[in-house]
């Protein structure tokens, strides 16, 4: 019960965001998201009945398409985030002016404050907008990935927003959706600044105890085999900040100047012997 009230009070503070962005920097600068929240602002502009409304109408039959997939605890949340996003948008737009009518401003901190929201959202195991379901029971009929059905999608939504409001509008319209993009991968992903980092070297387990004296980090041993020489080998696996990434690579060009290093960023990092 804890967990799934601290789910609601982050999807109604991800649902509050998302409609600050839109009535307080998109929609009265003509400018909109993708999916059915873009097609929710055309629809409203066109009949000029309540955003709120539309928000609600066609979002709920694409999470009950969910239902089978996601669980009964997932489309309880998303329809909750998505009457939040209806109710605060009603609100925000009778009592919050907008912020900006420069196109370019309302397209970047629109987007931004938008991606934060949505990405708060999924964070908490909820959606506010049924594109992706629909683009999940489409891949598992034809053959194109969840991502291409999006950008479909999306492509068709975005040129009728440029016959409707403008080519010009529209063009912000695609920014503000790459900015939110960012963002949500931002607010999903994390911030973290951590490298994945894989050493094979001829001297492993010097190079290793040297690490785990001088820089204090936990190190894996994984046996290797070289490809080409045949030669057991052997590989570390480590994690480190990326402030201390020289200092790394530092130490292993002083132990073994011919060692083999690969370096990916890291997302996200759990452990406790880590965290220490």
């Amino acid at each position: 019960m804890k967990s799934l009230a601290i789910n609601f009070i982050f999807c109604t503070i991800g649902a509050f965001l998302a409609a600050f962005a839109l009535e307080c920097f998109l929609v009265p600068n003509n400018i909109i998201d993708g999916g059915i929240v873009g097609v929710s602002i055309m629809a409203s502009y066109i009949t000029k009945i309540n955003l709120g409304i539309f928000l609600v109408v066609l979002n709920i039959p694409f999470l009950f398409l969910a239902l089978n997939e996601f669980g009964k605890k997932f489309i309880i949340r998303a329809i909750y985030s998505v009457s939040m996003l209806a109710i605060f948008v009603n609100f925000i737009s009778h009592h919050i002016k907008p912020v900006t009518n420069d196109l370019l401003l309302s397209a970047f901190f629109g987007g931004g404050i938008l991606g934060i929201g949505v990405g708060i959202v999924l964070k908490n195991s909820a959606c506010m907008d049924g594109t992706e379901i629909l683009a999940i029971k489409i891949s598992k009929k034809y053959p194109w990935s969840v991502g291409e059905i999006i950008m479909f999608i999306n492509i068709f939504i975005y040129t009728c927003a440029g016959f409707l409001y403008g080519w010009e509008e529209a063009m912000y319209s695609t920014l503000t959706y790459l900015i939110a993009s960012k963002a949500i991968d931002a607010i999903i992903q994390g911030f973290s600044e951590e490298k994945s980092i894989r050493i094979i070297s001829d001297k492993g387990r010097q190079l290793g105890q040297e690490i785990i004296q001088n820089l204090n980090k936990t190190i894996t041993y994984i046996d290797a085999q070289g490809g080409y020489s045949k030669a057991k080998k052997t590989m570390i696996y480590c994690i480190v900040p990326r402030i201390e990434l020289t200092k790394l690579k530092e130490l292993i060009a002083k132990v073994d100047k011919d060692a083999f290093i690969a370096i990916e960023n890291v997302h996200e990092v759990y452990g406790k012997r880590y965290k220490k």
